[in-house]
């Protein structure tokens, strides 16, 4: 298990050996030594091909992400709103998939989001702060301002994503 840094402070991609063979296979995901963060709360999600899940956040509560996928192919993409880092506003890409042995880490201060590029995608999620209801928010997947090249042009969102707000939106509303 390897792990690399990337140009956003704090935002480390893992890679791991996968074992396959014809039963499926196995893969070591997670070390502690590798990623020493207090990993309090796991989730996980199961999307279809085109889903796109995103870009969410905790204005408040902020959460650090690991992020691996167990079945399937991601586009993960993470967007660096901490305010006085050097990457504010610039976004991070990686495919993640149960054939590449990849995670990532993400620190507190980013959006998050990805979509599905597999049939069926299960992604599994362990977070640094538990789920905050009333401190989630979203920017729009396809905020002009970010200018993100998604690989999908007409993705399914969620009705709650539909609604999610600008960059610049949220620039005015959280970002003082």
């Amino acid at each position: 298990m390897k792990k690399y840094k990337t140009k956003f402070k704090g935002l480390f991609v893992i890679k791991s050996k996968v074992f396959f063979d014809d039963r499926g296979f196995f893969r070591e995901t997670f070390r502690k030594k590798n990623l020493n963060k207090n990993l309090i709360f796991g989730c996980s999600s199961k999307s279809k091909k085109y889903v796109l899940r995103g870009l969410h956040l905790q204005n408040k509560n902020a959460q650090g992400k690991f992020i691996s996928v167990i079945k399937g192919e991601i586009f993960d993409v993470a967007v660096d709103l901490r305010k006085n880092s050097s990457t504010f506003g610039k976004y991070f890409t990686i495919k993640l998939s149960e054939r590449n042995g990849k995670s990532i880490f993400i620190p507190a201060g980013f959006a998050h989001g990805f979509v599905g590029l597999k049939k069926e995608n299960i992604v599994y999620y362990f977070c640094t702060n538990y789920r905050s209801a009333s401190h989630e928010l979203g920017i729009s997947w396809n905020d002009k301002d970010l200018k993100i090249k998604w690989p999908v042009k007409k993705p399914l969102v969620s009705k709650k994503d539909k609604k999610n707000i600008s960059f610049k939106d949220y620039l005015k509303k959280f970002v003082k």
